[in-house]
């Protein structure tokens, strides 16, 4: 935990590689000091096809999942964060965005909880 999914048209990859883009969001994620790097996940998803406003503009969307207890302005600081490195990374991309969910502790469970 976090985990941070990005979305993106193909050609983004081809701008910039899939494993520079999800070390940026690393970086991003790890600058704010709320996670420990070793809990960090980032992946990535390439779509070839797409509908963005009946465009086929380039975009990045980072899903961002997160444990709750955070609070609003640390969260907001997270998105601006990455979104401000992967605007710096990819300045010709338009459509450039994140959202933030958090889990519920109480309803988290995962293998090493057995």
């Amino acid at each position: 935990m976090p985990h941070f999914i990005i979305d993106c048209s193909e050609n983004v990859i081809r701008l910039k590689s899939a494993d520079d883009i999800m070390q940026e969001v690393f970086n991003a994620a790890s600058s704010t000091a709320l996670f420990a790097e070793s809990e960090i996940k980032v992946r990535i998803n390439p779509f070839t096809y797409y509908n963005n406003g009946n465009s086929l503009d380039d975009f990045i969307h980072v899903f961002g999942y997160i444990m709750e207890g955070r609070n609003t302005d640390q969260k907001a600081n997270l998105s601006k964060a990455i979104v401000t490195k992967l605007n710096e990374i990819l300045p010709e991309v338009p459509v450039i965005s994140i959202n933030i969910k958090d889990f519920e502790k109480a309803s988290y469970f995962n293998k090493t909880m057995i």
